[in-house]
């Protein structure tokens, strides 16, 4: 009787155990080179350390996603690459799986060459978009914060600029704020203080 008992638990067992999924490594993905496969479908590719990615590798996102560069401690950390299947690249530095540090993102004809923190465009940067707009200068948290100039190839309703305008001087978070200079297609050119926008 006692026997049937422990016969029926390991069988319960054995049914269970085909249902908890786990991924697969296949090489050293302790302290070598192995490929991990998780059960949604992400892989990665490189370099392991303790048991984490750590040094060079790929990681593959089951969406279409990837990354290319360095890994630390399972974090994207030092050099990489991120292609998105959207069509987004961000070329440069990561710190903790942000983008921090000098990088380079395109999307759908935007540009932005410059300074990254925590994931934001932060420091000095240049942002160019689709319709040839540019912005040069200070960036704080994604936003326009500081000294900078902006050239405005098409005319923009979210600043109020005509087509051919620039606009030399301060920014408080992404409007024309402060000392600044504007420059018209026609010549006309307007000095003067700026209260957001």
């Amino acid at each position: 009787m006692k026997k049937l008992k422990i016969m029926k638990k390991l069988l319960l067992l054995l049914m269970i155990i085909p249902m908890i999924s786990f991924g697969q490594c296949v090489g050293d993905c302790e302290n070598g080179y192995g490929t991990y496969t998780w059960d949604n479908g992400d892989k990665y590719v490189g370099e392991w350390k303790n048991g984490k990615m750590n040094g060079q590798g790929t990681y593959f996102i089951s969406d279409g996603d990837k990354y290319i560069g360095e890994w630390k401690d399972n974090k994207k950390h030092g050099q990489g690459i991120y292609i998105g299947v959207n069509g987004y690249k961000y070329v440069g530095e990561f710190k903790d799986d942000k983008q921090d540090g000098e990088g380079t993102y395109t999307s759908d004809g935007d540009k932005y060459v410059g300074e990254w923190k925590d994931g934001n465009l932060h420091g000095q940067g240049a942002f160019t978009d689709a319709d040839g707009n540019k912005y040069v200068g200070e960036w704080v948290n994604g936003k326009r914060h500081g000294e900078g100039t902006q050239y405005w190839k098409k005319a923009s309703e979210f600043s109020n600029m005509p087509a051919d305008s620039v606009y030399e001087g301060q920014w408080l978070n992404h409007k024309k704020h402060g000392y600044g200079k504007a420059t018209y297609a026609d010549g006309t050119v307007k000095v003067g203080l700026w209260k957001e926008g």
